[in-house]
C-alpha cells in the first residue's frame, strides 16, 4: 500500500525525465490533477489525459517536455509538506521561488495554486512541492 501518492507521482515524473521518456504513467488522483493542471500552465509538462484502465483504476498519462538539447525542461521537482510533518506558509512568504524562475504549488482553500496566483490572490497553503 502506497502513502503518499503526491511523492510517487512527483518520483515518477522525474525518473521519467531523467530517462528521457515521452510519456509517464501516473496514478490517479485529484491532488495530482490539481499538481498537473499547475505544471502544464506554467510550462513544465506539454499536457496530460486521465485515461480509463483495468478493474476501475484510473490513469493519468503525463507527456513531457524538453528543449532543443533534448534535456527535461524540469532541472528539479521537490516534494515539501510530507505525511509526517506538515509546511504552510502565509501569502507573504510565497511572494518568490528562485528569483521568479521556479514554482510553488500549494493547496489553499481557493484550490491548488501556484504561488505567484496565491500572492496575488492574498492567500496562504500547505506547501505540497516545488518546481524549477
Amino acid at each position: 500500500m502506497m502513502n503518499d501518492i503526491i511523492a510517487d507521482a512527483l518520483t515518477r515524473i522525474r525518473n521519467a525525465a531523467m530517462r528521457k521518456l515521452e510519456v509517464a504513467t501516473l496514478l490517479h488522483s485529484n491532488t495530482v490533477v490539481g499538481i498537473l493542471t499547475v505544471l502544464e500552465a506554467k510550462g513544465y509538462i506539454e499536457s496530460f489525459k486521465v485515461v480509463d484502465g483495468t478493474n476501475n483504476k484510473k490513469t493519468i498519462q503525463v507527456a513531457l517536455k524538453y528543449d532543443e538539447k533534448e534535456t527535461s525542461v524540469i532541472n528539479e521537482i521537490k516534494r515539501v509538506s510530507k505525511s509526517g510533518r506538515r509546511v504552510y506558509k502565509g501569502s507573504s512568504e510565497l511572494k518568490n521561488f528562485k528569483n521568479g524562475y521556479g514554482t510553488i504549488i500549494v493547496s489553499t482553500n481557493k484550490g491548488i495554486i501556484a504561488n505567484d496566483e496565491a500572492f496575488a490572490s492574498n492567500v496562504g497553503g500547505e506547501v505540497l512541492c516545488t518546481v524549477w
